[in-house]
C-alpha cells in the first residue's frame, strides 16, 4: 500500500504535495497491519517531510513510544518513506524479484474501473499488486493513467464522496481481505 503526497490535486485541480500528517501514518500503518499489508509506503518529494516522518516513526518504533504501545511499534515498522512512486516500485522490485501491478483509487469513477471483487480475485495470484492512495483531492492525472487498473470508487448511501484517506483505506483493505461469513 502507498500513501502518495505528490502528485496529488488541491481543489483547484493544480498539481501539489501534500502536508504529511500524524494520524494519516498511525491509523494506515495500524489498518495495513490488521490486513495483512507487506508494507505501507509514505511518498513525498519534501526532504523537511521526510525527516518529520521518520521522527514520528522513530519515537513509535526505538524510542519511549515503543516501550509504551508496542502493538503501535509493530504497526509503525510498516512504514517505508519513499521520495516518488518509482522509488516503490524499484524497492518492491529489489526486495520481491518482480515490479508490482499498479491499483490507483480515486473517489471518482471511470469506465475501466476493476470491481472489489474483481481485485479480490486477482490478490489470490502470485503477482504482486501496489495499491495506491492519494491524499488532498486524490491523485493527479498522471498516476492515474499510468496505473495497471483503477479500483471502483467507495460509494456510500448519499451523494457526498469525500472520505479521508484514513477511512478509505480502512475500507477499502476490509473489502478486500475482511473476513466474510
Amino acid at each position: 500500500m502507498a500513501l502518495t503526497h505528490h502528485p496529488v490535486l488541491n481543489k483547484h485541480g493544480d498539481v501539489i504535495t501534500s502536508a504529511i500528517t500524524n494520524l494519516d501514518l498511525h491509523d494506515i500503518s495500524r489498518v495495513s497491519k490488521t490486513y495483512g499489508a507487506r508494507s505501507f509506503y509514505v511518498i513525498t518529494p519534501l526532504e523537511e517531510q521526510r525527516v518529520l516522518i521518520e521522527k514520528i516513526v522513530s519515537h513509535w518504533v526505538k524510542g519511549e513510544g515503543s516501550r509504551y504501545n508496542p502493538k503501535r511499534r509493530e504497526a509503525l515498522e510498516l512504514i517505508n518513506i519513499k521520495t516518488s512512486l518509482e522509488d516503490v516500485k524499484e524497492h518492491i522490485y529489489k526486495t520481491t524479484g518482480d515490479f508490482p501491478k499498479t491499483v490507483v483509487t480515486s473517489a471518482k469513477s471511470s469506465p475501466n474501473n476493476i470491481s472489489f471483487d474483481m481485485f479480490r480475485d486477482m490478490l489470490k495470484g502470485d503477482h504482486f499488486y501496489l495499491l495506491i492512495l492519494g491524499t488532498a483531492w486524490g491523485l493527479a492525472e498522471k498516476c492515474i493513467t499510468e496505473a495497471d487498473y483503477f479500483l471502483d470508487p467507495i460509494w456510500g448511501t448519499s451523494d457526498y464522496n469525500h472520505l479521508s484517506v484514513r477511512s478509505a483505506s480502512a475500507i477499502i483493505l476490509d473489502r478486500l481481505f475482511g473476513r466474510r461469513e
